[in-house]
């Protein structure tokens, strides 16, 4: 056999290796004697380096790397190890021709003769500079949210292991739980659940949740390192691995203590306020008939100054308890939003009229010498004239009950600007100077609740005076010289535009022709007192006191005006007005409804459910007989 023959196989692969080698563009391929000097380079060496063969065969290799890492003697010690282990991989910074530095990756193997004998190198290099830039914006990133979790601390984050075990803890969850990241890191976490919720497995099934769902939200106590418990929102979301595996639980955790207390506030609020309208029903259905009584006993002479007297001692305490009852009611209308008004053009003067007849009776009780101060032209608001009222008679009994028997207190009444100034002075106690604030807070006294005070009221009326003023968009305050030295009180109202010449009042007619009258309530003493009142004032009246007795006493009575009770059983005042306007002549009824709720939306209600007028217990006279006078002039 010929040996070039033999030998040509042998060559041909080499050849093909060579060129294969060669065509490779992506990798730097080349090898290295055993000094680390360059024998050979390919396409790709070239492309990804930037030096041609000619350029770099016989270069050290070390010439690839940067300064730093030359001076400490890394790539002969890249060639230690690959002669050591018989290869090497690394990954590092490495430069160009053009002094440009890229991130490679870098294999080097140890090559051996038939001998044994080490013959050089081969090296493999790949550029992942790209993949680094991504690695590097994937850490910073991570870095970015690492730091943004752990800065968090309104908010309690950290990871769980599949088991339950904290593997992280956040600024947040050290603030909210009182654990350091050393203290917590490793233990499970029912350590944050009372005992009989980690009794009942609550925090296994909370993750247990979790896997099944995804994601699980709840509410409930939590406990602090301290033993402090707190009401938390707890989110808790499984995580899994891009296989699909549980790498375990994220966790946020939120004390929602305050609004947790804000709710109940506002339930406690609301049925306080349900409670206060029912107590108010309860009052005014026993306050009714006495008032009644009263009135009767108004209307009637009574020879003896002994009975006079205990009847006008009856009445001004009744006033004073349906006025206490009204000033609940309203604490609770206003905390809730619901005082409307009904605003009207209004002369001061009636306004100081209506309210100082109101609080005479307290000032005359304590002997006080009073005197009013207005000015000779008339002066006019927009505003409910009800509450408005409410507002200076509150000012002038809160002087009267301040003030030491036999006192003095003035009123007066003074334009200033587009404003009206109502001034109640007094020689009384006086504030000290911090409680010129204070006084007007719910429930506050100025001398703190002494005995003094404590005959006083419930300490809501100057709460009350405040909220309605504001509510006009005028304004009230306090001043005082200090303790002993009495006080000034200062409601300001808007003016409103001044009108060519007042209305006539308009004065309350008496029905003298006398109608017929048909009251209908289960309270006994409510509506036997009402029908006296009613008969005393010239009427015909008829009394039920259940609504199927009523109805039938109207087919047969043939009323103008009928008072209806609205809380009565069987039958209640919605349904028996019903049946009332479904009686013959029932379309011009002027059907009334009387009942102990009397705030604006139980009127709503009865104006919605067809009433022609609603009276709230204890009936005032002036109401009853308004009301009288609009049947009258319906009948006419």
């Amino acid at each position: 056999m010929n040996p070039l023959a033999a030998e040509r196989p042998e060559n041909t692969l080499e050849q093909r290796m060579q060129l294969l080698i060669e065509a490779v563009s992506d990798y730097g391929i080349f090898l290295l004697d055993p000094d680390g000097r360059i024998v050979s380079w390919n396409t790709g060496a070239q492309k990804l380096k930037g030096w041609t063969r000619e350029e770099i065969l016989g270069q050290h290799f070390s010439i690839f790397y940067p300064k730093a890492s030359v001076d400490s003697g890394w790539p002969q010690e890249e060639l230690r190890l690959a002669k050591l282990r018989g290869r090497f991989e690394d990954e590092g910074w490495r430069v160009r021709k053009d002094g440009t530095r890229f991130w490679a990756n870098v294999i080097l193997t140890a090559l051996y003769g038939p001998m044994g004998e080490l013959t050089g190198f081969a090296k493999i290099t790949r550029d992942l500079t790209e993949r680094r830039h991504h690695e590097e914006e994937l850490r910073v990133s991570e870095e970015r949210f690492r730091l943004l979790v752990d800065s968090v601390r309104d908010y309690a984050i950290f990871l769980l292991s599949p088991e339950g075990v904290v593997e992280s803890w956040n600024a947040g969850a050290q603030a909210i739980n009182g654990y350091q990241a050393q203290e917590i890191i490793g233990r499970h976490f029912r350590s944050f659940y009372t005992p009989e919720d980690a009794a009942a497995l609550k925090p296994e099934r909370e993750l247990q949740d979790a896997r099944e769902h995804g994601r699980v939200e709840e509410e409930g106590w939590r406990v602090r390192k301290d033993g402090a418990m707190y009401w938390a929102n707890v989110v808790v979301t499984a995580v899994y691995g891009p296989d699909g595996e549980l790498r375990g639980y994220a966790k946020i955790v939120r004390d929602t203590s305050e609004r947790r207390r804000l709710e109940e506030l506002e339930q406690s609020s609301r049925r306080m306020n349900e409670f206060l309208a029912m107590l108010a029903h309860e009052l005014r259905n026993p306050l009714a008939p006495i008032r009644n009584a009263v009135t009767i006993m108004q209307l009637e002479s009574l020879t003896s100054p002994v009975l006079r007297n205990c009847r006008d001692v009856i009445d001004r305490q009744l006033t004073h308890i349906t006025r206490l009852v009204d000033d609940l009611l309203d604490v609770g209308r206003l905390s809730t939003g619901k005082i409307t008004l009904r605003k009207e053009l209004l002369r001061v003067s009636d306004i100081v009229a209506r309210s100082v007849e109101i609080a005479r009776p307290v000032m005359a009780a304590r002997r006080h010498s009073f005197e009013t101060e207005q000015p000779a032209e008339a002066l006019y608001v927009n505003g409910d004239s009800t509450r408005l009222s409410q507002v200076l008679q509150n000012v002038l009994v809160n002087a009267a009950k301040y003030t030491p028997d036999g006192g003095r207190i003035r009123l007066r009444v003074e334009a200033s600007g587009n404003l009206v100034n109502l001034c109640v002075i007094d020689n009384g106690r006086g504030i000290a100077p911090e409680n010129l604030q204070t006084i007007f807070q719910l429930f506050m006294q100025a001398d703190g609740g002494t005995s003094a005070a404590a005959e006083s009221g419930l300490g809501i009326g100057l709460t009350l005076a405040r909220s309605l003023t504001e509510m006009h968009g005028g304004s009230i305050e306090a001043a005082s010289p200090g303790l002993g030295q009495g006080s000034t009180f200062t409601v300001r109202l808007p003016l409103a535009s001044q009108v060519a010449a007042e209305e006539d009042e308009k004065g309350v007619q008496d029905p003298a022709s006398g109608l017929r009258v048909l009251v209908i309530d289960d309270n006994r003493d409510s509506a036997d007192s009402a029908t006296d009142v009613l008969r005393l004032l010239g009427n015909q009246v008829e009394c039920a006191y259940d609504g199927e007795t009523g109805i039938r006493l109207a087919e047969r009575f043939r009323p103008q005006m009928i008072l209806l009770d609205l809380a009565m059983p069987g039958m209640d005042g919605y349904e028996a007005r019903k049946r009332l306007r479904a009686l013959p002549g029932g379309d011009s009824l002027l059907l009334v409804a009387m009942t102990g709720f009397g705030n604006e939306e139980d009127k709503r209600r009865t104006r919605e459910a067809g009433f022609d007028g609603h009276l709230t217990k204890p009936v005032e006279l002036d109401a009853l007989v308004s009301l009288l006078n609009d049947a009258r002039t319906r009948g006419n």
